[in-house]
């Protein structure tokens, strides 16, 4: 509620106290001078004393009516007591004398915080007899003609009455229906307040578990890097060296150690690489096409097998997470294939294919049973498991197809998605 609507609550409250006070005294003395010059002694006495039952009535309910300022007053039973017991008196006094009129008009005043409901009318209506009567000439009525103008006036009084009534009513269940919305408003503020703070803390919390999840796949992201480049270097080296403390031809270990030898710098790159970004240092100047040949070349050098790789397809520039996740593959097919498999032979295949990318890697090995493969090896490598996880990261699937002497087929794919131009 504003300040003007307090001021004029405030104006109105004084006006329903000291209103019947004043109009009471107004009528009494235009009375008073009316009756002395034109009634009897004893109608003077009677007008006084039912202006001294006004004052006391008034007196009665100035000091008994609820002090609740502000419209909407709940009317109660006492407060319909006295209107009608006002009405009452001031029906009297206009019969002994019209002007008493301006008292009888009290009841429009009030009669909204006093009478509930629809007996609101009634009191209207009874008060507007008692105007009209008044206007007409006052009681009792002596000729058609008056009877007549009571009747007119008796409906223009009420009607503007009821109008006025009808207008506050209709103000006050606005009144009631904005401060009904105010409030619940209020609690939709509270409630959406309630849940903003809820939302802050679950997004905090799914903040804290996205990065949970983000350092634990990244460590094992980085192990399967580790797998993938410098244990593989590493085991290449030591199966050269091997050979070298077997081989009594020293040119021929020459051969050996300088394959070590560029096994532990491609190792110490990738080591080095791995400390930046982890990509592959052979798709730093190459493609995975390029990258791939090459390691197939280099693996057939090293193992003394025979590879082939192919490339089918229209060849499209990768994006580079995806071009690292199908070498890490191929290298770990391959390196599968040297250390368990004892093949004379394997393939390598890149496949281009709409929207996917296909590779595929086979040999003619001893195969095994892919139900029976534990999901990392005994000797801590990550094998098929790691290979599976890689695919994955990237959307796509790996399959295995594999049986004992009959070799394995191991096939990766990757749904297609082109390097980001510059």
């Amino acid at each position: 509620m504003t300040a003007a609507d307090t001021q004029l609550d405030r104006r109105m409250e004084q006006l329903h106290i000291w209103g019947p006070y004043g109009l009471l005294g107004v009528s009494a003395v235009l009375a008073a001078g009316s009756t002395l010059l034109t009634d009897g002694p004893d109608e003077w006495r009677i007008a006084g004393v039912l202006v001294a039952a006004a004052l006391a009535l008034q007196l009665w309910w100035h000091g008994t009516r609820p002090r609740r300022p502000g419209r909407g007053r709940t009317p109660s039973r006492a407060g319909t007591a006295y209107y009608v017991v006002r009405w009452a008196i001031a029906f009297l006094l206009t019969w002994f004398n019209p002007l008493f009129a301006f008292y009888a008009a009290t009841g429009y005043m009030d009669a909204d915080e006093l009478i509930p409901g629809l007996w609101r009318r009634l009191g209207l209506f009874a008060s507007a007899v008692t105007v009209a009567a008044a206007q007409t000439g006052g009681l009792p009525f002596h000729s058609g003609g008056q009877w007549a103008a009571f009747a007119g006036l008796l409906v223009v009084n009420f009607g503007l009455q009821a109008l006025v009534a009808h207008v506050t009513e209709q103000e006050e269940q606005r009144s009631r229906d904005r401060a009904t919305t105010i409030t619940e408003l209020e609690h939709a503020n509270i409630a959406l307040r309630q849940a903003l703070d809820e939302n802050a803390a679950l997004h905090a919390q799914l903040v804290h578990q996205a990065r949970e999840a983000g350092v634990a796949d990244e460590r094992r992201r980085l192990a399967a890097e580790i797998h993938d480049t410098i244990a593989q270097g590493l085991t290449g080296i030591i199966a050269q060296l091997q050979v070298v403390t077997n081989t009594p031809d020293r040119t021929q270990a020459g051969e050996y150690i300088d394959r070590a030898m560029k096994l532990a710098r491609h190792s110490l790159g990738e080591a080095r690489r791995s400390v930046q970004n982890l990509a592959p240092v052979a798709l730093e100047n190459d493609g995975l096409p390029e990258a791939l040949k090459k390691t197939v070349g280099d693996w057939a050098e090293r193992t003394g097998a025979r590879a082939e790789f192919t490339v089918t397809g229209p060849v499209e520039q990768l994006h580079a997470e995806l071009s690292a996740t199908l070498l890490r593959i191929a290298q770990e097919a391959l390196s599968n294939t040297s250390r368990h498999a004892h093949a004379s032979r394997a393939g390598v295949t890149l496949t281009f294919l709409g929207d996917e990318v296909i590779l595929d890697i086979r040999d003619d090995g001893k195969g095994f049973d892919p139900l029976a493969v534990r999901e990392r090896t005994g000797t801590g490598g990550f094998g098929l498991d790691g290979m599976r996880a890689r695919t994955e990261r990237v959307a796509g699937t790996l399959t295995v197809e594999s049986e004992p002497g009959h070799g394995t087929a191991v096939s990766a794919r990757v749904p297609l998605v082109l390097l980001p131009r510059p």
